[in-house]
C-alpha cells in the first residue's frame, strides 16, 4: 500500500500466527531482495477497547510508535477486511488510540495529542548555526524552515539533524519546510529508521503544520505538499495553546496483493 508515496507492506496478523522479527521485516522491506517498502504494518487484535491494534515497523526492522501515512493505509486495509463495513475505525498504537474515517478515496485520521513543543532551538548543523523547531506528533519531528528546498542536501543535512546531540538518545525525524502561502507548505522529510528521504511522512506533515501555526498563528486547515506529488490537509483545534482533534486527511491506496514465503 502507499499513502502519498510513503509505501508499506501490510500483513493481516489477527491470528498472531505470523512471527515477525527484525531480520524478517528488514528483508521484506528491502527494495532489491524483498518486496520493498518504507515500513511494515501488521494488523493484530486490540488489547484495549479499540477495533484493532496497529504494529508499525520501519524498514530497519525496529518498531516505531506511530506513522501517519501508515495509519491511513492501515484503516483502508482493515476496512476492506470487515464483513460488515464501518467507515469509522479505531485502532491502538504505541502513541495512543487513533480514530479513522473512510472518506471515499481518502482517509482521515485523528492523531493523539502532540506534545513536547520546543521553538527556536539553537544548533550547529554541518558547521552552520541554525534554529530548529520540535514537536512530537506520535513520533519526534524537528523542523528547519528554508527558502529553497531543492538546494538542501536532504540526506546529509537530514542525517545530521536526526543524530544531533539535541535529540539524544532516541534521535528525531528531520523536516525541511518552505512556506508557499499562509495556508500552504511544501516539505521534504528525512525519516528516522528509514535513514533517508521518503516521498511523504504523515506525522511530519502534521508537525510542520503545527510549527507553522506556532510561528505564524494560522487558521486551519493547512495544505501540505510532499515530495511524492500529493497535497494533504491538516486541521486542528486549539485550547490555551494545546492542540486537540488534530486530523490528517489524504490518500491511502492498495497497490497489489500477493503471497511471500518468510
Amino acid at each position: 500500500m502507499n499513502g502519498a508515496g510513503n509505501d508499506f507492506v501490510v500483513i493481516d496478523n489477527r491470528s498472531l500466527g505470523i512471527s515477525l522479527n527484525r531480520e524478517t521485516i528488514e528483508g521484506l522491506c528491502d527494495r532489491n531482495r524483498g518486496i520493498g517498502a518504507d515500513g511494515l504494518l501488521a494488523v493484530e487484535p486490540s488489547q484495549s477497547n479499540a477495533d484493532y491494534r496497529m504494529r508499525y515497523y520501519n524498514s530497519d526492522g525496529n518498531e516505531a510508535e506511530m506513522c501517519g501515512n501508515g495509519a491511513r493505509c492501515f484503516a483502508r486495509f482493515v476496512y476492506n477486511l470487515q464483513e460488515q463495513k464501518s467507515q469509522s475505525i479505531s485502532f491502538e498504537t504505541i502513541a495512543g488510540t487513533v480514530l479513522a474515517e473512510i472518506l471515499g478515496p481518502e482517509v482521515q485520521i485523528v492523531l493523539s495529542e502532540p506534545f513536547d513543543l520546543k521553538l527556536n532551538i539553537p544548533v550547529e548543523i554541518n558547521g552552520q548555526p541554525e534554529k530548529l523547531h520540535f514537536i512530537n506528533t506520535g513520533v519526534p519531528h524537528a523542523v528547519l524552515i528554508v527558502d529553497d528546498l531543492e538546494s538542501v542536501n536532504i540526506k546529509e543535512t537530514g542525517s545530521a539533524i536526526r543524530h544531533h546531540d539535541a535529540f539524544l538518545p532516541e534521535g528525531t525525524n528531520a523536516n525541511f519546510q518552505k512556506i508557499e502561502s499562509p495556508n500552504t507548505l511544501t516539505i521534504r522529510t528525512y525519516e528516522r529508521g528509514v535513514e533517508d528521504e521518503t516521498l511523504a511522512c504523515g506525522t511530519g506533515m502534521v508537525a510542520n503544520a503545527l510549527i507553522h501555526d506556532q510561528l505564524n498563528n494560522i487558521e486551519p486547515p493547512v495544505f501540505v505538499n510532499v515530495q511524492g506529488g500529493d497535497t494533504l490537509k491538516v486541521s486542528w483545534e486549539k485550547e490555551n495553546d494545546t492542540y486537540k482533534n488534530v486530523t490528517l486527511t489524504g490518500p491511502a491506496e492498495i497497490v497489489f496483493e500477493g503471497k511471500i514465503h518468510v
